[in-house]
């Protein structure tokens, strides 16, 4: 019989070979399952990797995996195209509607991740969202004129926040405003004017701000015409577009200096802008008439113009500047210009008033927001066939292509904004 000693400590049994030799092999097998499980938990965290990682741009968003992951950093917002299969091949579902104190006339993403709305006097702000729709501030359109260099209008002045226009590099996005509010300013302006109406009403010239997409916070403000519309920055960063409805001219406003340099005459009520990839050439819409304006800005004059059908409003480019888009308003039709030859290549019936367009960073589909008939449709840019039309709260008005995930924004005039995934 084996004597178990006493004591506090526990009883040790005797081991043969071969069991201390399976002991060996169970303790082996356990450091070589943990020593796996941490490589694959480095390897997902990115710490076997020699480049950046990506992670997403606000809550909420998906990580993606760039199309061209050496140079996706390095494009400049505008270029970037989100992975996946052509957006031409793509379908869109309605993922989100976003209410509250809104009248959003329009949309504008930056691509890095920011949407912005524009609220006109209704709201008299600008609400931006991340690009999973989560509010991120309301920017009054407030300002004190004194600090920015005008006399005058001492006191308190509003803008009325119409339509945005980013920087290249969305470092800032400019901002018209249909009307200003304060002392010195004459009444609100009026979409039936001519700049001899406007004139005897006392209509005085707006502004545009220029708002730090960092701070988001209005840091210029910039004199223009009677009631500006829409504005486009130039790819080379160097000039800024702003068409004047009352006044029938295209203010040309040089970025460095901070001031218009240049004011063309264009004709009734000019709206719409697209700039050539390599910034020689702007293409303005004249909604007064059925024409597209040309205009040298290595001179910064006018050079012709071009027949595009009655009443066109805005105004896409394809990313290789061959074609230009257009969206009629009273025709409610989208037409295709073949800029080689400034002729009309296909047009397509979309819905009633077709107001606003957008066109994916591929160039390869077109969305466009129909405002009587409350739906948007989607098109193929190569043949413009229809491929789908959804139906929208009341009177879409405004849209933008967020190429940060693809989405497409929608702005509703009656107080929403509608986010569908091009998936």
């Amino acid at each position: 019989m084996v004597a178990v000693p006493t004591g506090s400590h526990t009883p040790q049994r005797q081991m043969t070979p071969s069991a201390r030799r399976r002991r060996r092999f169970r303790l082996v097998r356990s450091l070589l399952v943990l020593l796996a499980l941490l490589c694959v938990s480095l390897w997902a965290s990115g710490a076997f990797t020699s480049g950046p990682t990506h992670r997403p741009v606000a809550t909420g968003v998906t990580p993606r995996v760039a199309a061209h992951p050496t140079t996706t950093t390095t494009l400049p917002p505008f270029q970037r195209i989100p992975p996946g299969p052509p957006s031409d091949q793509r379908h869109l579902t309605l993922i989100d509607a976003i209410g509250g104190p809104i009248s959003p006339k329009s949309i504008d993403a930056s691509d890095t991740g920011l949407v912005f709305a524009q609220n006109m006097m209704y709201r008299h702000t600008v609400t931006v969202y991340d690009s999973s729709g989560n509010l991120v501030k309301t920017i009054p359109d407030t300002v004190d004129m004194t600090q920015f260099g005008f006399s005058g209008h001492p006191g308190t002045t509003h803008g009325a926040p119409v339509e945005a226009a980013f920087t290249p590099d969305a470092r800032y996005v400019y901002v018209s405003n249909y009307s200003m509010y304060g002392t010195g300013f004459g009444p609100e302006g009026s979409d039936t004017c001519t700049p001899a109406s406007a004139q005897a009403a006392g209509d005085t010239d707006s502004y545009v701000y220029r708002i730090d997409t960092h701070t988001l916070a209005i840091d210029q403000v910039i004199e223009v015409g009677l009631v500006p519309k829409y504005l486009a920055v130039s790819p080379d960063g160097k000039w800024l577009l702003v068409t004047n409805w009352c006044s029938f001219d295209l203010s040309i406003v040089n970025i460095e200096q901070a001031k218009e340099v240049a004011r063309l005459p264009m004709g009734p009520y000019p709206r719409g802008i697209a700039i050539s990839p390599d910034s020689s050439t702007a293409y303005v819409a004249i909604m007064g008439g059925d024409n597209v304006v040309k205009v040298n800005l290595d001179t910064l004059s006018q050079e012709g113009s071009f027949y595009v059908g009655d009443n066109p409003r805005h105004l896409v480019m394809d990313p290789a500047g061959q074609y230009l888009y257009v969206s009629l308003n009273a025709p409610g039709r989208a037409v295709k210009v073949a800029l080689d030859t400034d002729q009309v290549v296909a047009s397509v019936y979309t819905g009633q008033d077709e107001r606003s367009m957008a066109i994916s960073t591929d160039g390869r589909s077109l969305y466009v927001v129909n405002y009587s008939s409350d739906t948007v449709t989607k098109l193929r840019a190569s043949d413009m066939a229809v491929l789908q039309t959804i139906s929208t709260g009341v009177h879409p008005i405004g849209i933008t292509y967020d190429a940060t995930t693809g989405d497409v924004w929608v702005a509703v005039y009656t107080g929403e904004l509608l986010v569908f995934a091009d998936r």
